[in-house]
């Protein structure tokens, strides 16, 4: 699961997008301008940015130059129907990190998707394991003990979020950053409403939770495998 920013003013391509990438369990937003992206981009964190060229008020090179300047890391895959080496060129140097011409599969942008991530993460597809909790990304399967346990979407998000933050402390508001779409009205009790589910299904009867409470600063995933 990657929380991603699409950038694409182009109504039918966006919808396609973000509809494919959601089936792929992402967390998806969408802007159709660049003004709006920079904006979301200096409040909020994503794991991928996909970005297209050509753009209403600030073009895709002008939102990724600005990114790159207020110290943004996040890759950025550009999309563009431009496709000379020299337009390649000034895209990458803009400080994109990968490149797709329109037209494209998207299946292939997926690939690109998930290349980008790797080079971020210690690896989107490795089996997360925590206890006697193991977690499956691709396969999207949660078992304790080798049994199978049933999580709703956004409680496999928070899951897998803390499980690939073992052992590191997350302010409600950061867990609603990281893993809920930006703008949602979800509070901070939401959080809590999910952490206290998560306890009821990972951990075991009479035993301290996986998933600790930090008083007054927010929860951590305590794993031993860490």
């Amino acid at each position: 699961m990657s929380k991603i920013l699409i950038v694409e003013d182009e109504e039918d391509l966006a919808v396609q997008v973000c509809d494919w990438l959601t089936r792929e369990h992402h967390t998806v937003e969408h802007v159709a301008n660049g003004t709006e992206a920079v904006d979301h981009l200096a409040v909020s964190k994503y794991d991928v940015i996909i970005l297209d060229w050509l753009l209403p008020g600030l073009d895709g090179i002008q939102v990724c130059r600005k990114y790159r300047s207020m110290g943004g890391k996040t890759p950025i895959l550009m999309l563009t129907a431009k496709s000379t080496v020299e337009d390649k060129e000034i895209g990458l140097d803009s400080g994109a990190d990968d490149y797709l011409a329109k037209p494209f599969h998207l299946k292939e942008l997926s690939a690109r998707v998930r290349a980008l991530v790797r080079r971020t993460s210690t690896s989107s597809t490795t089996i997360l394991e925590a206890g006697s909790i193991v977690l499956d990304p691709v396969a999207r399967t949660v078992t304790k003990n080798g049994a199978a346990i049933h999580l709703e979407r956004k409680e496999f998000n928070l899951l897998e979020f803390l499980m690939r933050n073992a052992n590191k402390t997350f302010s409600a508001e950061a867990l609603l950053d990281r893993v809920w779409e930006s703008g949602s009205l979800a509070s901070p009790d939401a959080i809590r409403t999910y952490i206290k589910s998560l306890r009821k299904k990972i951990d075991n009867p009479g035993e301290q939770s996986m998933i600790t409470t930090v008083h007054g600063v927010g929860y951590k995933l305590e794993s031993p495998d860490v």
